[in-house]
């Protein structure tokens, strides 16, 4: 038998056999008949932090009518599918008593424009359980367009297993086919899907939302015809930081055929699709199957131009670490991105001086068109008060989720000014964070490696040994390659012993972080005993470097590290305190407080060892927030300030950061299946107050540093429901006020030095409102829950070394 003519047999059989296991699950819809299926959809939306279930539930039943219009020769269908009778309920407060039972839901009155709208029917492009496209009136409310798209998102389906890429109500997405005798599973992965964009979100993914979606329908097909379709999916939603105040959504379709097929109108003739959908009486146009984002109408809430006819009796807060001026702080950003520039300026120009760094603040923040015209407006960078330039370069460097037009605004003000060099200093700090933030290209970090290299290794010119450890840090905290390390390691056999001990502890404490981004290639070189030796890590220097877990909760780790770089006579050179976060894989820096005092072993008559040059005394702090880096703050400078400073002191801590800044700014659109929308929005603020002092006292040999932060946190969480029938919204609003002091003492007299810190933390109170308003036609109600409490104040204790040193400190100071 010819080869050939063997294969071409085998094909069709092996063809015929698929045909016959999969036959029976190719859906098909015959012509001149009416398919009727009973519909039925339950969504539900849930605070996640309430012992018993407590939210709002929409439930909704109509029949949908489904009846083939065309066929093709090629297997493509025109169906035409129709909404009737459509009915609703909502339960007015959905939460459970103690014997489980629920309240009797309350009907939803349907308008007549919305009536007769559901019952506009849309057409469909289908072909073997593919929907190919998606035809009806695109003038139609968004919600009831959004409706129909999720109905129709249950004719999807494929007859054999698989994975594949499908378009439905939720966007694109990534779906993986199941077959079992009559039934197909399908299953959606939600994280996949792209869709029309819409939203934001914070860079840091710390300060973000937490997204868990589910998603799986079940289709029965028997004798190829569609008998059943039951789509399920659930959304857990929660703020990054807080998981306990999250919110669950889950949202529950189901098709059931009501009866055997009966006859129906005869198919319309046309020579093709578009002929045919040219004869249909409303000439439907062709609609994305991806729902419409919808955006609220809010009808209530206050605008700006009504706040500024009351302006004169208004109260603005200036005191940051409390909670209400946080709250405020929220407000005034909502009102402006709401608002037009012509009012958002004149609210700017009628503003008190007192109040205008608290408007600057909410100004940049909001970020909208018309906030940063009234800034570009407002602010002359040749006449306004540095106090102010320096808010608003702050207030860019700090901002959660920066635009390209806010980076425009801030170099357009710094562009050809004559400035105060503190000016220009805090302005470079703004565009170097803006720029870090905004770069999305990997390639960005290569080149600083490069100059990182360069400057530890002083290929070019010498640098201080400050400036090589930094350099050595921050390649050791980016991925640095195996060279990179080793190079390091072999160099700290030429360095002093201080600056080798401090060098070795620093990569020692990376090795018992399991977190550390460069654990694993660090671990793999001390594998080797040529690197891991008595020769390397005998440095008996009194520098230190240490790092570790300050508190742990569920959704957050804090650390808390200290790094001390003494000179060879045992005289403090740089203190680094380093508070950071990690969280669901993320690391922040907090905040980081430097001081650092020079030129102090000339004043106890100490001698440079090899013939250094004597530095100036100096002594400075500076300070890092949420990885932007602040202007350093000098103390004295030169023996001569030291003394004034001394003589004339005020007793009073320098000001080292005071103001509001938005922390966390989401705002998510998830496309439910069914065709509704739910909303994630996310605001939180943050409220600061934090003071700084150095003390050095020549005659008692001791320098003291006190760090003193208050502050305040309102965070705004809540998810909307809207379809249209009901539209509900879920809110958590959480307030915390705290006060942290972290204070270190030295004593140069002794030998060693002696070095205690203290880090306490004040008694914190905080405050959670839970929120559920609904509203269904003409017909409102909000109900709320709340709690409040303090978390008693603690002292931490930092590591064992420290707790012996400071118990040294104090004994001898009772001596």
């Amino acid at each position: 038998m010819d080869p050939q003519a063997l294969w071409g047999c085998f094909c069709l059989l092996c063809f015929a056999l698929l045909r016959a296991a999969t036959g029976n699950l190719l859906p098909s819809f015959q012509p001149r008949s009416l398919y009727q299926y009973r519909y039925s959809l339950a969504v539900q939306l849930q605070h996640s932090s309430t012992p018993s279930p407590w939210g709002a539930r929409l439930q909704a039943e109509a029949l949908i009518r489904l009846q083939p219009l065309w066929r093709d020769p090629g297997g493509e269908e025109l169906l035409q599918l129709q909404i009737h009778d459509l009915k609703a309920q909502h339960h007015p407060e959905e939460e459970r008593s103690q014997d489980s039972t629920r309240g009797s839901p309350a009907d939803i009155a349907l308008s007549p424009e919305a009536q007769a709208e559901l019952q506009q029917p849309v057409f469909i492009s289908w072909n073997s359980g593919k929907v190919k496209a998606f035809y009806g009136n695109e003038a139609e409310n968004i919600l009831i367009s959004n409706l129909k798209r999720g109905i129709t998102s249950l004719f999807q389906l494929q007859p054999h297993a698989g994975t594949t890429v499908e378009e439905d109500a939720s966007g694109s997405c990534q779906v993986t086919y199941t077959v079992s005798n009559h039934s197909i599973t399908k299953t959606k992965d939600l994280l996949s899907c792209s869709k029309p964009k819409s939203g934001f979100s914070s860079t840091n993914k710390i300060f973000g939302v937490e997204w868990q979606p589910s998603s799986r329908t079940q289709y029965m097909v028997k004798n190829n015809l569609l008998q059943s379709v039951l789509a399920e999916e659930s959304h857990v939603v929660a703020p990054a930081l807080r998981s306990r105040s999250g919110i669950k959504i889950s949202s529950r379709q189901q098709l059931q055929l009501v009866s055997p097929a009966t006859p129906g109108p005869a198919e319309v003739s046309g020579q093709s699709l578009k002929d045919v959908l040219a004869g249909v009486g409303a000439q439907p146009q062709p609609l994305g199957m991806a729902s419409l984002p919808f955006r609220r109408v809010c009808t209530h809430c206050p605008s700006l131009r009504a706040f500024l006819k009351a302006f004169d009796r208004q109260r603005v807060r200036t005191d940051t670490s409390k909670g209400a001026t946080t709250w405020q702080f929220q407000r005034f950003i909502q009102l402006l991105r709401s608002a037009k520039k012509r009012d958002v300026l004149q609210l700017l120009r009628r503003a008190p001086e007192e109040t205008r760094p608290f408007l600057v603040e909410a100004a940049v923040a909001t970020q909208s068109v018309a906030s940063l015209a009234a800034l570009s407006d407002f602010l002359d960078f040749s006449q306004e008060p540095k106090s102010l330039l320096e808010k608003f370069l702050y207030t860019a460097a700090l901002s959660p989720r920066p635009s390209g037009e806010l980076l425009h605004l801030v170099l357009d003000k710094l562009d050809g000014k004559q400035l105060a060099p503190e000016i220009w200093e805090t302005g470079i700090v703004a565009v170097g964070s803006l720029v870090g933030k905004l770069c999305q290209q990997k390639l960005c970090g290569l080149q600083v490696k490069r100059v990182m290299r360069r400057i530890f290794h002083q290929k070019r010119k010498g640098y201080d040994k400050t400036c090589r450890l930094a350099a050595a840090e921050i390649l050791l905290d980016n991925h640095p390659l195996p060279m990179d390390v080793i190079n390091i390691l072999l160099a700290t056999s030429e360095m002093e012993t201080e600056v080798a001990t401090f060098l070795l502890l620093k990569v020692q404490n990376r090795l018992r972080d399991h977190q550390h981004l460069a654990r694993k290639i660090m671990k793999d070189i001390m594998g080797d005993p040529r690197i891991n030796n008595y020769n390397f890590f005998s440095k008996v220097g009194i520098s230190s470097s240490f790092s570790g877990p300050l508190a742990v909760t569920q959704d957050l780790t804090s650390t808390f590290g200290l790094d001390l770089l003494f000179l060879e006579g045992g005289f403090l050179r740089k203190s680094v305190s380093d508070f950071s976060l990690l969280s669901h894989g993320q690391r922040l820096r907090a905040a980081q407080v430097t001081f650092e005092a020079q030129g102090m072993e000339s004043m106890m008559g100490e001698s440079l060892s090899g013939g250094e040059e004597q530095p100036e005394l100096m002594a400075g702090m500076s300070a890092t927030f949420f990885d932007v880096q602040l202007r350093p703050v000098v103390f004295f400078q030169g023996y001569t300030d030291l003394m004034a400073k001394v003589l004339l002191s005020s007793g009073e801590p320098t000001s080292v950061v005071r103001g509001n800044l938005l922390l966390m700014d989401h705002h998510q659109v998830i496309p439910l299946q069914s065709g509704l929308q739910v909303t994630v929005k996310l605001q939180g603020g943050l409220g600061l107050d934090i003071s700084a002092d150095m003390d050095v006292s020549i005659w008692e040999q001791e320098l003291k540093t006190s760090v003193n932060a208050r502050g305040s946190l309102a965070m705004d969480f809540q998810a909307e429901l809207d379809s249209p029938f009901l539209q509900a919204t879920l809110r958590s609003q959480t307030e915390v006020e705290t006060s942290i002091h972290f204070d270190t003492k030295l004593r140069f007299s002794s030998s060693p030095v002696l070095m205690c810190l203290q880090l306490r933390e004040e008694q914190v109170p905080y405050r959670e409102v839970l929120t559920v308003s609904q509203a269904a036609g003409s017909r409102s109600s909000a109900t709320r829950k709340g709690r409040r409490g303090t978390v008693p104040g603690r002292e931490f204790a930092l590591h064992q070394t420290n707790s012996k040193l400071c118990n040294l400190l104090l004994a001898a100071e009772k001596e």
